[in-house]
């Protein structure tokens, strides 16, 4: 048996771990979509091959055959150069071709990325079509991301509150760090992403930012003392809240973080492993920026920028830690804060940034300069990982964004102060 390449040998990990996730599901789940920012299952199974089939199969291979020509419409995502699409809201709707083709949509492809990278000389004669396949990688560990935030909300919908997986792995036990604040001194910082390591273009446009002395936490908010801004009356004074956030909550009853109920005087959470009791030390994930923003301003403190974040991690947590709480730990869920810094992982840190182009940015030409440029509007900016992110997936430099009412990904909150 032949061994595998280095670049062979990344493909097939990537597509493994996708496809692991998918063991606990049943034949039903593949094919809902419980809302429209949501994606089925297998419409993530087949977008993340039809990626590479489309980007890197389809222009490089000269006798390449596509597998069904129809899938290009079926699994476009948003990529107006490469033609029309379904539309996002309608992905549910699509029940042929079946999973079982799916999966073998998957094969064909697979055979055929493992043929032609078997010769590596092919990618390292070419630092774009490298880019590319790395981007690739990257791509499905983003839907891999997606799968389980996805998954999560379809089965919160369900009444019966089915679990994903029936047992959740243990967290190690220890005590939930006192929160403390880390000083950064006043300074001109270089921001953005250096060297030939894989990125993404908006880490793009490094460039250098005046900032302010200031103080960021040493660990993510817990659940407990998220609870105590809620017992404080948090959601119902307009005092704390953006305008824009407290439209939100009074427009959706907003009173909680998502997922979470109360039952008896007791706070209850939808996991991944069924409806759980909220655990007190576990640090707090989805929530919105608006509840992130007004937590902070109720705590007395804000949100850092994503330059005071990125500042911060660069001098006290520079690498990814080994021991962070990353997809890889098979714990869909988020842990206590009982480590130093935890930048890295567990959830997904609000900014008070809002998400726009680094200086010197360049959007690429056709369907790749689609891939991040074009969402640089209304917009804030996350960053560090989360319990649902693959560890080689994540950076310091990794620049996340959603809508400031959005809440569905594992996301939390870091405070930051001027000293």
């Amino acid at each position: 048996m032949s061994t595998l390449n280095v670049y062979q040998s990344a493909y097939a990990k990537v597509r493994k771990e996708t496809e692991s996730l998918c063991q606990p599901l049943t034949p039903e789940d593949y094919v809902v979509q419980a809302s429209d920012f949501a994606s089925p299952p297998k419409w993530n199974l087949g977008h993340t091959t039809w990626f590479f089939e489309t980007f890197i199969l389809k222009p490089n291979v000269a006798d390449y055959k596509t597998y069904n020509d129809a899938f290009n419409f079926l699994y476009n995502s948003y990529y107006e150069s490469i033609g029309k699409r379904t539309l996002r809201h309608l992905r549910g709707t699509i029940t042929r071709p079946t999973t079982d083709e799916v999966y073998a949509y998957r094969r064909y492809v697979d055979a055929a990325m493992n043929a032609f990278l078997a010769n590596p000389m092919v990618l390292e004669q070419s630092s774009e079509l490298k880019y590319l396949f790395e981007l690739g990688l990257h791509h499905e560990q983003q839907h891999q991301e997606l799968f389980l935030t996805d998954v999560k909300y379809a089965l919160s919908c369900n009444p019966l509150n089915p679990a994903y997986q029936t047992v959740m792995p243990p967290a190690a036990a220890a005590p939930v760090l006192p929160l403390n604040y880390l000083p950064v001194e006043e300074g001109v910082y270089t921001i953005g992403h250096e060297g030939d390591a894989f990125h993404f273009d908006n880490e793009k446009g490094v460039h250098k930012t005046y900032l302010h002395a200031f103080q960021i936490a040493n660990r993510p908010i817990t659940n407990g003392e998220y609870i105590e801004f809620i017992k404080a009356g948090g959601y119902q004074k307009f005092q704390y809240w953006l305008s824009a956030g407290w439209n939100w909550v009074k427009t959706n009853q907003i009173d909680s973080p998502m997922y979470w109920q109360e039952d008896g005087g007791e706070w209850y959470q939808f996991t991944l492993y069924g409806l759980r009791k909220v655990d007190e030390n576990e640090a707090v994930t989805h929530v919105s920026f608006y509840e992130a923003d007004a937590f902070a301003h109720w705590s007395g403190k804000r949100l850092a920028t994503e330059f005071e974040w990125e500042v911060a991690c660069r001098q006290y947590s520079p690498q990814v830690p080994e021991t962070g709480h990353f997809t890889d730990s098979g714990r869909y869920h988020p842990i206590a804060p009982t480590q130093d810094f935890q930048f890295f992982g567990n959830v997904w840190e609000w900014t008070n940034s809002a998400y726009l182009a680094y200086p010197f940015y360049t959007q690429a030409e056709g369907a790749i300069g689609e891939y991040n440029g074009k969402f640089m509007n209304n917009q804030m900016v996350l960053r560090g990982g989360s319990c649902a992110t693959p560890r080689s997936h994540i950076r310091l430099t990794y620049r996340n964004f959603f809508n400031s009412h959005e809440r569905w990904q594992f996301t939390g909150i870091r405070l930051a102060n001027y000293k």
